[in-house]
């Protein structure tokens, strides 16, 4: 059932997503300063020259699909990954700074249990 108080938790989602993707491309928030460990896993990250546009890029989308209210199981199952990794990254390297990262990924997982019944027939066995 999607009520006032899970279309905000969407709204808030899925902007927050759209705008940290875009930041990954503009740069117009300043980056947080990260302990040696984590700021060296960012680093290989970007030295990549393609996991930062394409962590970017898929949260753009994933969050878009979220806001747009017709699709937004769908974002909520492309966002999953992208939100076990920022959390897994902030509990192994950068613990201080993972409150937002833990409550955006607490939000994901409560929408997609209130999505459960868009996903039901893909978790029936054949």
């Amino acid at each position: 059932m999607i009520t006032k108080f899970n279309t905000g938790l969407q709204l808030l989602l899925g902007l927050a997503f759209v705008v940290f993707g875009l930041n990954k491309f503009i740069g117009f928030m300043p980056p947080p300063e990260l302990p040696p460990a984590a700021g060296a896993f960012m680093g290989a990250l970007m030295e990549t020259g393609y996991m930062f546009p394409l962590i970017a890029v898929t949260e753009i989308v994933a969050g878009a699909l979220i806001l747009s209210r017709m699709f937004s199981a769908l974002g909520l199952v492309i966002l999953m990954p992208i939100s076990v990794n920022i959390v897994l990254f902030h509990l192994a390297l950068a613990p201080a700074g993972g409150v937002p990262a833990y409550v955006l990924a607490g939000i994901n997982v409560y929408l997609l249990f209130i999505y459960k019944p868009k996903f039901d027939s893909l978790l029936l066995p054949k």
